[in-house]
């Protein structure tokens, strides 16, 4: 049905369809994955009683700006694109939509979310500053790093201190707790994603994680997924959080050992679908944290 409905959109411009690619409305798998550590951070930083302007702001932004990252990704990716298997249809690199045009949705994009933030207060307007600075960075990383799944951590990360300020409160340091929990968790399942396309990234000259870690790809992403957890149950014993948020953590460890196991043989569709599978650890932590202050 989502899908369909995006594809409705064509009637009203032909060209629709190419911006919806484009901008990855039709795979929302990022959105869940930047959405469920963002909201989980609202709601701790509400005391389980957020607002709902604030859950609305942070969800809209949340796939306003994952939006805009998938954007400005395939303009920095516009000449390697082609060359990767999966990506080779992309709008971009198949010529259905110009460079500049690209830029230009990134840029509509950013500017409706920040008008979601001139709704909050002044500390997350100027923390909003970074995020955007790290969104527009992070696509350029890999021609430089091995590390950009590091910086799409940062990225993916920063709504966790604007749900806090948004909330009227002053950070607290066991949110930079969450805000690490979160990074280390997106470098893991990004490493996942980039060993899709790990002979290709070899080939072109993309660098990633999943090249650096080498065989010891599956050990290192386990080990940061399971430090990840540590940072999260050390958070949430300062936040008070306590059995149900502890059962989420169980429920997302069981994830992470399935896509240990299921990657034993690193085909590419079973290290795509580890990245998939993530979604359903942040949502089962996500929930914990709700069941966690709803049935106190």
């Amino acid at each position: 049905m989502y899908l369909n409905l995006l594809k409705s959109l064509n009637r009203l411009h032909p060209r629709a369809w190419d911006f919806v690619q484009l901008s990855r409305l039709d795979r929302p798998i990022g959105i869940y994955l930047l959405l469920w550590p963002t909201l989980s951070a609202v709601w701790i930083a509400g005391n389980g009683s957020p607002t709902l302007a604030n859950v609305l702001i942070f969800g809209l932004g949340v796939a306003l700006m994952r939006a805009a990252g998938c954007a400005i990704n395939d303009f920095a990716d516009r000449k390697v694109d082609g060359h990767v298997k999966r990506t080779a249809d992309r709008p971009l690199a198949s010529g259905r939509v110009k460079p500049r045009e690209a830029v230009l949705l990134f840029a509509v994009l950013t500017g409706i979310s920040f008008l979601l933030v001139l709704c909050t207060n002044a500390s997350t307007v100027w923390l909003s500053f970074g995020g955007a600075a790290l969104a527009f960075c992070y696509p350029f990383m890999k021609r430089y790093t091995y590390y950009p799944q590091v910086v799409l951590g940062a990225a993916y990360s920063w709504g966790i201190p604007m749900a806090f300020t948004a909330a009227g409160v002053d950070v607290p340091a066991a949110a930079w707790l969450l805000y690490i929990a979160n990074l280390l968790w997106t470098v893991a399942f990004d490493t996942y994603y980039a060993m899709v396309d790990r002979d290709d990234d070899l080939k072109i000259g993309v660098k990633s994680t999943a090249i650096l870690f080498g065989d010891a790809d599956r050990v290192i992403i386990l080990t940061l997924q399971v430090l990840s957890l540590g940072c999260l149950l050390l958070a949430g014993n300062r936040f008070a959080l306590g059995g149900w948020f502890h059962l989420g953590l169980l429920a997302a460890l069981a994830c992470f050992a399935w896509e240990f196991w299921s990657t034993r043989t690193r085909q590419r569709d079973a290290c795509f679908k580890a990245f998939l599978h993530n979604h359903w650890a942040g949502l089962l932590i996500f929930i914990g944290v709700v069941l966690d202050y709803a049935l106190r």
